[in-house]
């Protein structure tokens, strides 16, 4: 398998898409539903990426961002947010450390770009 990616989303038909396009393209693909998983999957798994929907149940996904950029275990991990919210996408991204940003709906393709983009 290829490099872990961990992809958080409470739509499950985006997560599932996703997901599975993810691991089309040779990834090995984690997911979760909501702030607390990324949290205990990141720790558990240590992905290469992860893929952070913005609105969340529970934590919020840049909140989530803050607190992994904070940890040292986990800092170094890179982190794309998506959200169908525009307006502040960007400015949640910066504030939260995010590496990059994708606004929903997305092709599939912009978001296999921004990965390889990110992962080398």
């Amino acid at each position: 398998m290829g490099k872990k990616i961990l992809v958080v989303d409470d739509e499950p038909d985006l997560l599932k898409v996703t997901s599975l396009r993810l691991e089309k393209t040779g990834y090995e693909v984690y997911s979760g539903v909501d702030g607390r998983d990324v949290l205990e999957i990141a720790r558990r798994v240590m992905p290469d990426l992860i893929i952070l929907d913005v609105y969340l149940p529970g934590l919020n996904g840049d909140e989530v961002a803050k607190i992994l950029k904070k940890d040292n275990k986990l800092k170094h991990i890179p982190i794309i947010l998506i959200s169908a919210t525009t307006r502040t996408l960007d400015l949640k991204a910066k504030e939260s450390g995010a590496d990059g940003y994708i606004i929903k709906p997305f092709e599939p393709e912009e978001l296999i770009g921004m990965v390889e983009k990110i992962l080398g």
